[in-house]
């Protein structure tokens, strides 16, 4: 007997096995994909990660029904890496293969294909199989996995569906394609052989008759000597009060060259850069610092403030790891800023990097997959976000993790709920590579690591070519409304401020945490707000919709004319978001163009990308925008960032209120003044002796982690105690509140450490289900393996109970 254990890609936490005939045990090894039935009709790809010949003694083993790959799509680290992901953020195996492999290598029986649109076919190559599924596609626009299993009349169908997806005639179904192409701008420079002294009296002697032509040549040199900067045919043609045509004649006579720029950090000539990256002293100490690091420990922090140039040192580091012929992975928080990244990395390292995240379609993150596997020359450096941490590497030397404190490193759902920074750092140790960690801002947990030397500390204390840190200015909000000094939500030193800027061509980036127009609408009569039906939130006005929204579950009705309660038509809005500042921008300064940068703006593949260029090529005066703004974007024309109110960040119920508010703000005021000139940053706050606030405008990063150490140690939080969050669901107020009960008396008999709970959040009820949290603080010295064991024990008691089995609950280990 024969038998392979495989992991399903669904959410349970043990394997199953399944018997083979002796021939494919011999085939088969382990991290290849096998097609398994499973239940009463359904089949899926499942991964073999054991073989063995001992038979199961609870269930019949089925028999699978066919191999998928001829050798291993997994290796064996991986593996080992996910059982370690599965085991200490408390999940199931099963949810960890599901969330690390591109669906495009999970087909399973409920999977729609679908024919690719605008594909020339020829038909003599397809396979007879091949051939009937082309055909049943251009009679109906998708098939179901069984639906094609019953016009082949053949069980095993998917390496069919393999080869028709590798020759890119069939999708799966959940793909939507965008394409979108930057806008090139088109520019002009005097020619070449016309830049002396001489050349000009020659070029005055050619134009003597041509009157327009000589108009424009002019007008390019006021414009080149009072703009130090690259000219546009558009700006030419305006300034000059000409044509267009006559642009093109001069370009023809070989007066003017014209040349395109998709963003303006290419150099005018258009080589790709052959120079050596020059590292400026500072960084250079660094480097330095980091690589003595690495010799006792397998973890260095690199702390820079922020513009201090630490992507060069990334480069540089990356730069010695690929002559040893080792893979690198460079770990980003967020997608919009892979754009920017991979732009800069493939100056320098052409087409060896790689680029894996969730707004790729399937084809392409399956095709990253196959490269890494294969240590391609194309995927030596992987760039991605926190999903890359799974793909299969071969060979890594260093992890990258920029940006470490990113809360958007940690995944809340679905499950695995793992830290991509935590998991990054076990990865690194099974591959014996090291792990560079960068931040302006580093959390509180990870600077303890370093204190305790558990992990080395570098520091950067000044900006890349001594800019000046940009100086703070906080504007007291009580008074400026006591005074009547304000403009809508514009104090009026930020409304002149923004002036000064716009005249001086500058652009300017205002942050603001809340999208929509306002958070609530209020009727005065009677005093009712309008809540969503299935949360427990009132509902945020989007005025360019001209509606009211739930931001937890997408519910939405039109905007009321007169109140629902007493029906009054006195009704107000509260609060203000992005929108409302965006109009409130139109009426201060009608000639500027606004833009904003929230959820609402950036949906698609490209959303980041198209608002970003147009933000790069200078065609947004003004950017208004959420905390998308804070991650590491790097613009080199902004001089003035405004915080619009600083206090709805430091009052939220949250341990980490002040840690975050500090890294958020520090973040944001690192976006201004990144090139010659020293930044600006107005902070309107109602509380401006806020110790927090104080620390940003004193750039006192010590300070904070100081006080916010001595808070957590009395307070028992991270990093002197481990949080597990128990979250429990369901729609029935009172079983949940019983079940709940039960739960937390269970935990706090066995476990001898504080349990808290079963507390009901601030929004107690998203989607019809009420929730109630646990948190469990485990302390530094009691061993986390067996606590999990025991906790894991008391959970599949709960679930044993039968009232309280439809009781959602959900594990979260470390859940900041």
């Amino acid at each position: 007997m024969f038998f392979v254990e495989v992991v399903l890609p669904l959410s349970l936490a043990k394997t199953f096995t399944y018997c083979v005939s002796e021939t494919e045990f011999h085939f088969i090894k382990k991290g290849m994909r096998v097609a398994v039935p499973f239940g009463k009709s359904k089949i899926y790809t499942a991964l073999v990660i054991d073989l063995h010949q001992n038979e199961p003694g609870l269930y019949e083993a089925k028999e699978i029904h066919q191999i998928l790959d001829e050798k291993p799509i997994a290796t064996e680290t991986q593996i080992k890496h996910w059982l370690w992901v599965a085991n200490y953020y408390m999940c199931g195996i099963g949810d960890v293969y599901r969330g690390a492999f591109p669906s495009g290598l999970l087909l399973e029986s409920e999977t729609i294909i679908s024919h690719k649109a605008d594909v020339a076919v020829n038909q003599n190559e397809l396979s007879d199989d091949e051939f009937l599924i082309y055909e049943a596609l251009q009679q109906q626009s998708s098939l179901k996995v069984q639906e094609i299993i019953s016009i082949l009349n053949k069980k095993n169908v998917f390496p069919i569906l393999q080869k028709l997806m590798a020759k890119d005639i069939v999708v799966l179904e959940e793909e939507i394609k965008e394409s979108y192409k930057p806008k090139l701008v088109r520019y002009v420079k005097l020619h070449s052989k016309y830049e002396s002294d001489s050349g000009l009296t020659e070029l005055l002697e050619v134009l003597k008759n041509a009157n327009k032509q000589k108009e424009i040549v002019l007008a390019y040199f006021q414009i080149s000597a009072s703009e130090k900067k690259p000219i546009t045919v558009k700006k030419l043609v305006e300034i000059s009060n000409s044509t267009s045509a006559v642009v093109k004649a001069l370009i023809e006579k070989e007066i003017f060259e014209e040349y395109y720029l998709q963003q303006d950090r290419v150099s005018f000539d258009g080589k790709a850069s052959e120079k050596q990256l020059l590292l400026s002293d500072a960084q250079e100490k660094a480097f330095g610092e980091i690589k003595n690091s690495f010799l006792e420990k397998e973890v260095c922090l690199l702390h820079g403030v922020t513009s201090s140039g630490k992507t060069e040192i990334y480069i540089k580091l990356i730069e010695e790891y690929l002559q040893t012929g080792k893979q690198v992975l460079y770990l980003l928080p967020e997608i919009a800023l892979t754009t920017q990244l991979v732009s800069r990395l493939r100056l320098h390292f052409g087409d060896k990097v790689a680029v894996f995240h969730s707004k790729y379609s399937n084809n392409e993150r399956v095709e990253v997959w196959k490269q890494t596997l294969q240590n391609s020359d194309k995927a030596q450096i992987v760039i991605g976000a926190r999903s890359a941490l799974f793909l299969p590497f071969n060979n890594l030397g260093l992890l990258i993790v920029d940006e470490e404190h990113e809360q958007t490193f940690k995944q809340t759902d679905p499950a695995p709920r793992y830290h991509a920074r935590d998991s990054a750092i076990v990865l690194a140790n099974f591959h014996n590579a090291k792990v560079l960690l960068g931040s302006a801002t580093p959390s509180i947990e990870t600077y303890f690591n370093t204190q305790i030397e558990k992990f080395g500390l570098v520091t950067i204390t000044e900006r890349y070519n001594n800019v000046r840190m940009p100086e703070i200015v906080l504007v007291d909000l009580k008074d400026k409304h006591f005074r009547k000094k304000m403009t809508g939500h514009f104090s009026d030193l930020l409304i002149e401020e923004i002036a000064e800027a716009l005249s001086l061509g500058e652009q300017v980036i205002l942050f603001q945490n809340r999208r929509g127009y306002s958070p609530v609408i209020e009727c005065l009569t009677c005093g009712h707000v309008p809540h969503c039906q299935q949360c427990d939130v009132s509902l945020t006005f989007h005025k360019h919709k001209n509606q009211l929204r739930c931001h937890y579950c997408g519910y939405s009705i039109a905007k009321p004319t007169h109140c629902h309660s007493c029906s009054s038509i006195d009704l107000t809005t509260k609060g203000f978001g992005t929108e409302q500042i965006e109009q409130e921008l139109v009426s201060l300064f009608p000639k500027a163009k606004t833009g904003r940068m929230d959820q609402d703006t950036t949906r698609g593949k490209f959303g980041f990308e198209k608002i970003i260029d147009t933000f790069k090529n200078r065609e947004i005066d003004i950017l208004v925008g959420t905390q998308m703004l804070a991650k590491g974007l790097d613009f080199d024309n902004v001089s003035l960032v405004g915080i619009m109110n600083a206090d709805n960040m430091l009052h939220h119920p949250d341990f980490r209120a002040f840690e975050r508010s500090f890294q958020m703000m520090t973040q944001v005021a690192g976006r201004a003044g990144r090139s010659e000139k020293q930044g600006k940053v107005v902070i309107q706050t109602y509380n401006p002796n806020h110790n927090t606030i104080q620390q940003v405008t004193m750039h006192n990063y010590t300070g904070m982690y100081k006080e916010q150490l001595y808070d957590r140690q009395i307070y028992k939080y991270p990093p002197y105690f481990r949080i597990i969050k128990l979250t429990l669901k369901h729609r029935d107020f009172d079983k949940l509140k019983e079940g709940s009960m039960w739960m937390y008396q269970v935990l706090s008999q066995n476990l001898n450490m504080p349990v808290l709970g079963p507390e009901e959040p601030a929004i107690n009820r998203i989607r019809n289900e009420y929730i109630r949290t646990i948190l469990i603080k485990i302390p530094q010295n009691v061993q986390l393996g067996n606590t999990k064991k025991t906790i894991q024990k008391m959970l599949n008691s709960f679930e044993a109970v039968a009232q309280y089995r439809a009781i959602k609950l959900i594990i979260n280990v470390d859940f900041y």
